[in-house]
């Protein structure tokens, strides 16, 4: 028994000095051992599937759209999958953002823009901002386009957010370019037909914004608006006047005069989605427009108004989102005099049937139903189908007929300004205002003139509204 005794006081001394060496490491991990590493993002842009009657439904716009579904996802979000996470390890994006912005919380910046679009001048410009410029909540923006010898166009705006829900702007913006289309007026305008105007606009005015229960908003706006329209120009399409002398078209009211107008603008919607959501809801619009013709008043002046139904089902709960929409617009003169062919009711470009140029289709009223299709094609990118039917008419949509609608189809994606910024929860502080997008449409004649396609847009670059 005496002979374990060395044995055992060893094991002892042993497992003590084992116990101070652990208590040693252990002490000294919070300053040693390196932090936990973050959740590994979805760089492929896709989220866990889950199954329900959402997920079943997918698989009919996939079918059909299945040439479009392949390129988007081994065109586009393959690659950003594989591009994306190695441009993080290189620390790009933070790299890119700390160019583009200025200050410790980065809140001024800029970036340059570009806008092309098929069968009009290009343009190059720059986009800029500055968050807190006065005050916390005081945000200013400035966006400048410009092609030389050709065009140019600046929009500036004042955001004041007042609290969550309420906010005052003020906005100035100037435009003179001279490719703008014209066809005529009317259903039946025929695309052969195309002619070219110049404008020259001045825009400057101030707006009070109500947001209010869910995504719900009301927007009043006052301001002054100056235009002058001209002949045109763009290669050896002939001017609005040579067209007209052909006996195409009449050469319409406001052509070769200028207007300044004093307008007094209201918008309301009830939006039953959350703050945010792009996910199941429905949504109602209801505009309203009174301008005076200052030049002209009391005999001249104008009332534009209409209103727009939506409804959007998420598929899967994943941004996969189906919608139908209706929409009616509507002009009318409140003097003697008529409305100027440009502020009367109009489609194409960013308004409803946005497979033809903006303005193609030009009246007193308009009727449009829309089906569309949105989903997330990858990181930061989210694409887009439109596929309406309708057409301009005459006064409170006389003349309305089926045969007279016309098709109009959109496929678009955009990539949004989180690209620039490795903000958690993608704080972009401004770019937000300077998506990046990318669309292709098409349009045809009237079905009563076969409803051939005869029109293609095509367009890539930031948007702007000047």
């Amino acid at each position: 028994m005496k002979r374990w005794l060395p044995i055992a006081a060893l094991a002892l001394v042993a497992l003590v000095s084992e116990g101070s060496a652990r208590a040693e490491v252990l002490s000294a991990t919070p300053a040693t051992l390196p932090s936990p590493k973050r959740v590994v993002p979805s760089y492929d842009g896709r989220r866990p599937r889950r199954a329900g009657p959402g997920e079943v439904l997918l698989w009919v716009p996939r079918l059909l759209l299945s040439p479009l579904y392949l390129a988007t996802d081994y065109g586009l979000r393959l690659p950003l999958s594989i591009v994306v996470p190695a441009a993080e390890r290189a620390d790009v994006p933070r790299k890119v953002y700390d160019f583009f912005t200025f200050g410790p919380d980065h809140n001024a910046g800029f970036t340059p823009t570009g806008f092309a679009e098929f069968n009009f001048n290009p343009s190059v410009g720059l986009f800029a901002f500055w968050n807190d410029a006065g005050f916390s909540g005081d945000s200013v923006t400035l966006h400048v386009e410009a092609w030389p010898d050709a065009w140019f166009a600046a929009i500036f705006t004042q955001r004041m957010q007042l609290g969550g829900r309420h906010a005052v702007l003020l906005h100035g913006a100037y435009t003179e370019r001279p490719d703008k289309v014209f066809y005529g007026l009317g259903p039946s305008s025929l695309h052969a037909d195309q002619s070219r105007y110049g404008a020259r606009k001045l825009d400057v005015g101030g707006a009070y914004e109500w947001r209010f229960w869910r995504s719900s908003r009301l927007e009043t706006m006052v301001g002054v608006r100056d235009e002058s329209v001209y002949d045109g120009r763009y290669g050896s399409d002939p001017s609005l006047t040579a067209e007209a002398a052909t006996g195409a078209f009449p050469v319409p009211y406001g052509f070769g005069r200028e207007y300044t107008a004093e307008y007094n603008r209201v918008a309301g919607s009830i939006d039953t989605r959350p703050p945010g959501s792009q996910g199941t809801g429905a949504r109602v619009e209801l505009t309203g427009e009174q301008d005076s013709d200052l030049r002209s008043s009391p005999s001249a002046g104008w009332v534009r108004y209409g209103a727009t139904a939506e409804g959007f089902v998420d598929l899967d709960g994943y941004g996969r989102l189906l919608g139908l929409s209706i929409t009616t617009l509507f002009a009318d003169p409140l003097g003697s005099q008529p409305i100027p062919f440009t502020q009367l009711v109009y489609l194409g470009g960013d308004l409803p049937m946005a497979g033809y140029y903006d303005g193609r289709l030009r009246d007193r009223s308009a009727a449009v139903a829309t089906a569309s299709y949105s989903w997330p094609v990858g990181p930061w990118l989210d694409g887009s189908l439109q596929l309406a039917v309708g057409n301009v008419f005459g006064t409170h949509l006389e003349g309305f007929d089926a045969g007279l609608l016309r098709f109009s189809g959109a496929f678009g994606l955009t990539v949004d300004g989180c690209a620039l910024s490795s903000k958690p929860g993608c704080q972009t502080r401004g770019f937000q205002d300077a998506p990046l997008e990318f669309v292709v449409g098409i349009g045809s004649e009237t079905f009563d003139h076969g409803g051939q396609i005869d029109s293609v847009r095509v367009m890539f670059g930031v948007p702007h509204t000047f």
